[in-house]
């Protein structure tokens, strides 16, 4: 089944504006609707960060059916993973099989600020792979006591929580987090506007191979493409409204260690808006724009989630409602 959501962009709006958003996407038909997880955003001009837990817990609160969730967090880091496990698992009691908890490895814009030691990618792999068999432990255990790594609680209980756990979902745009995504995760998320190649040489072949160490079925994990999106009757306007999200374009070299909003800001100031647009789908045409959004189906994606970079997000709502949402169920409404 091809599931269509929606990206909230909490780097971009505060909490309040975010919410609205959010419930109008359920109006207009949405599946779902996603938010990160960020201490800071990418531009310190114009920039917001709200909280991403409390957030969830208004989203469902003024919501009925959208699965809500994380895209991504980091339980690593700022959380311990056992308050994370405790959050979600109040989520998930509070709005039974709409909660799903995105995890990814991080990013030094949210934890060097805080003073935390920032590792090399190794350590953050091994860290979420164990922040998750902990969760996982305390959603399924009654008194549980763990000693890892890097983690370790002694007696503890969730005393609130569902019967089956949440549902995690792994966020990567590297084969080691994606394999592990096809090894232990619910779901897989990645990002669109990358080559080709990427996701068919290296990362989908990865999840396979996942599944294939683990016995498990394809269909066992949902895959979510974040698909970035800047459809406007006006070509101007869909190229300009990408610039704010300029930092998208850096290379992972050039913002692998920059913590601070005011340098990311500065390094995509530098980005002609063609390399800005370079991530979008950027078009005019609802036939061509839902071509070029089949590329991620055909290659097996079955939950897309629309992440619109431009301030009028109930524009962008509308106009996805009205020319986009329906060509695609009509395409692909059959997987």
């Amino acid at each position: 089944m091809l599931r269509l959501g929606y990206k909230a962009s909490s780097e971009q709006f505060g909490p309040n504006e975010l919410i609205d958003f959010g419930v109008l996407a359920e109006g207009h038909g949405f599946d779902s609707v996603w938010l990160s997880d960020h201490f800071q955003p990418w531009m310190h001009d114009g920039g917001h960060a709200p909280a991403a837990l409390p957030w969830l817990g208004a989203l469902g609160a003024r919501t009925s059916r959208v699965i809500i969730g994380t895209s991504v967090l980091t339980p690593t880091f700022r959380y311990h993973p056992a308050v994370i496990a405790q959050a979600f698992a109040t989520l998930a009691v509070m709005y039974p099989d709409r909660v799903v908890l995105g995890v990814g490895t991080g990013e030094a814009l949210n934890e060097v600020t805080l003073g935390l030691e920032w590792p090399e990618p190794p350590e953050r792999f091994q860290r979420m792979k164990e922040a998750i068999t902990l969760m996982r432990e305390l959603w399924a255990g009654e008194r549980v006591t763990f000693d890892g790594t890097y983690y370790s609680v002694k007696d503890a209980t969730v005393y609130d929580r569902p019967a089956n756990g949440v549902p995690i979902y792994i966020g990567a745009s590297g084969p080691a987090a994606t394999r592990l995504a096809g090894r232990i995760a619910d779901g897989y998320i990645t990002t669109s506007g990358k080559a080709a190649s990427l996701y068919e040489e290296t990362l989908l072949p990865a999840l396979a191979d996942g599944l294939e160490k683990a016995g498990r079925d394809a269909a066992d994990v949902d895959t979510l493409m974040e698909v970035k999106v800047s459809y406007h009757p006006d070509r101007e306007t869909a190229l300009e409204k990408t610039r704010f999200w300029a930092p998208l374009a850096l290379s992972p070299e050039e913002k692998r260690d920059v913590h601070d909003p005011i340098e990311m800001q500065r390094l995509a100031a530098e980005l002609p808006i063609e390399r800005v647009a370079s991530r979008f789908i950027v078009s005019t045409d609802p036939d061509e724009h839902v071509e070029q959004i089949g590329r991620y189906v055909d290659m097996g994606f079955r939950h897309l989630v629309f992440h619109d970079p431009g301030f009028d997000q109930p524009e962008f709502l509308d106009l996805y409602a009205r020319d986009i949402l329906p060509r695609l169920r009509e395409r692909y409404g059959h997987l």
